[in-house]
């Protein structure tokens, strides 16, 4: 407990406001990020900047993200998760602020690695809170609900220039704004009593929560393969097949809409059958849904229904392992939960950024029977661990 927090454990009606609050403000906060990053990426387009130099700076916050990871858990602790996520969320408003304010290419970069640090700690404590805070019988709801919402706040931001009528400066300002009422709700007296529920010490860091618990470190990572890191790559792969550019995108959009559609479903279910049976399913249907990708030259068309599985698969693995990081860490004396929620957020990134890179390279160099192959034999690994570890 950090020495700022009261000593006096808040109610569990001012609990639940303050997670609720904490949810709500986060969702925010992932429609403003969804809504900023195409917006900075046609500013910099316009400004004559190259194609590489944009890639790599919309890869610096995942960057920043993947780096700190396994550094927040100790600091989280430390200092409490609410005054975390305060620093976290003023991290990505200032970063905000210097994409209005200049046009400087490196302050650019310097400001988005520094976003990304920010979102560590914010999307960290986060999850951490509500595994943490979440009734035990319906924990897989809340989860669920959560992961809904940010699915909803990822698909509709990138429509909010067009639906407001923005130009691309006026919808850095509005990102800027949203950014700023997220921090003032983060500053208000139901999130401050949060702090005050969590552990004060840590039971363990990032490795020994992986090191203790691999098959959830190891779900997450294939549930980022899918759901994070195909989207880009199979819209590539369409066009190369000749689709035009609408249908292309398109397919990314159906496993984004896929993502969003299963979240809560899972949650319910893994309220009432547990979340061991729901693994094994969800790996059993991920590798289903994996063999259309070796009949895509044939016929393209099996790229959609793949796509849209991926995306709700994939998305629920990763649901699934924060349900269980709240049963397995939640009642253990000391951060454990913290640790936990980190060990799965780090092999969900990892997911995410090698899944494009090895399923490309498999494309280019064996076809799409190779990568077809492969991602099946991914996904029944963590069915064969949920088998086997019980």
């Amino acid at each position: 407990m950090s020495r700022a927090e009261s000593p006096a454990a808040p109610d569990a009606a001012a609990v639940r406001r303050g997670v609720l609050l904490v949810a709500a403000t986060v969702t925010l906060v992932v429609l403003m990020f969804s809504l900023l990053n195409p917006v900075l990426a046609v500013r910099l387009q316009k400004a004559g900047v190259g194609a590489a130099e944009i890639g790599f700076f919309l890869m610096l916050p995942f960057a920043a993200i993947g780096l700190s990871i396994p550094l927040l858990p100790h600091l989280l602790v430390r200092i409490g998760l609410a005054p975390a996520m305060r620093l976290g969320l003023a991290l990505e408003f200032g970063a905000t602020l210097v994409y209005g304010l200049t046009s400087d290419f490196r302050l650019w970069c310097l400001a988005a690695f520094a976003s990304g640090l920010g979102a560590a700690a914010v999307w960290n404590g986060t999850e951490a809170l509500i595994a943490h805070h979440a009734p035990r019988a319906a924990r897989g709801r809340w989860m669920g609900l959560y992961q809904s919402a940010l699915g909803l706040a990822l698909a509709l931001g990138p429509f909010l220039p067009g639906l407001l009528d923005l130009a691309p400066t006026s919808a850095t300002w509005v990102a800027c704004a949203g950014l700023a009422l997220g921090l003032a709700l983060l500053m208000t007296p139901p999130v401050s009593c949060l702090g005050a529920a969590m552990p004060g010490r840590s039971s363990g860091g990032i490795l020994d929560a992986a090191r203790r618990h691999p098959l959830l470190v190891w779900a997450a990572f294939v549930g980022g393969v899918f759901e994070a890191g195909m989207g880009a790559i199979t819209a590539a792969y369409g066009s190369q097949l000749g689709l035009t550019l609408a249908m292309s995108t398109s397919i990314a959009g159906v496993l984004g809409i896929g993502s969003f559609a299963l979240q809560y479903p899972t949650g319910w279910l893994a309220d009432r059958r547990g979340t061991r049976s729901l693994l094994i399913a969800a790996a059993a249907l991920l590798a289903l849904a994996s063999l259309p990708l070796a009949w895509a030259v044939q016929s393209p068309l099996w790229l959609w229904p793949a796509a849209a599985l991926w995306g709700a698969v994939g998305g629920a693995l990763y649901t699934l392992t924060m349900i269980r990081v709240a049963h397995t860490f939640a009642d253990e004396p000391g951060g454990g939960v913290v640790a936990g929620t980190a060990a799965v957020i780090a092999g969900y990134t990892a997911g995410g950024a090698a899944g494009p890179l090895a399923s490309g390279a498999l494309l280019e160099a064996s076809g799409p029977a190779a990568a077809s192959a492969a991602l099946v034999l991914l996904a029944l690994s963590v069915g064969a661990m949920a088998l086997r570890r019980g």
